[in-house]
């Protein structure tokens, strides 16, 4: 049996869906199981497996929208807070079923550098991308507002040598998305034969 054609299909019709353009509907906790059980299988070295994931659902998911704008208003100097900005962060998930945030946790062997963890991390999160399209799931894989500040990391609890990924958005959409690449793969590889 290839299984390669419908590997192809999910790869090519997963799309980034921004929160505002899902519907609301939620999804069942089962399948929001399933895809953190596809993250846990991305490829790591020494099986340190630093993915680590926080799940918000039903009303927690606005409860943390409303955190992550006050993250951002406590944070913020006052010469650069933008009222809109802590509106959207405000009513980013208002339509969305789950938001999950996607951190790398240090594993315990040091002599594996840092960025094969935040690797192995990014890879499981493209696992959950990728098992949600083939669920018919729409996905938003956001780093704005305070994802990447401080504060989030204290907020989450986090040891120094954590970091935060980004934190994604998980829902129904009833909009059909395409997308398209700038340039072709052979402008992008240099092959040695």
């Amino acid at each position: 049996m290839n299984d390669f054609p419908a590997i192809q299909h999910i790869i090519h019709t997963r799309r980034t869906t921004k929160p505002h353009l899902m519907n609301g509907k939620q999804i069942p906790e089962e399948q929001v199981k399933e895809l953190l059980q596809l993250a846990n299988w991305a490829p790591t070295h020494g099986l340190t497996e630093p993915w680590h994931f926080v799940v918000y659902a039903g009303e927690k998911v606005k409860e943390f929208c409303q955190q992550h704008a006050n993250l951002y208003k406590l944070h913020i100097p006052a010469e650069k807070f933008a009222t809109e900005k802590y509106e959207k962060l405000t009513h980013m998930g208002d339509l969305a079923s789950h938001v999950v945030i996607a951190i790398m946790q240090r594993g315990k062997l040091p002599n594996i550098p840092v960025l094969e963890e935040i690797a192995a991390s990014a890879c499981a999160v493209q696992n959950i991308l990728l098992g949600a399209t083939a669920m018919k799931i729409a996905s938003y894989w956001g780093s704005g507002g305070m994802a990447y500040h401080p504060a989030m990391k204290t907020f989450l609890k986090l040891q120094e040598e954590d970091l935060v990924l980004g934190i994604i958005y998980l829902g129904y959409s009833d909009k059909t998305l395409t997308g398209r690449r700038n340039s072709p793969i052979h402008a992008k590889i240099t092959y040695m034969k």
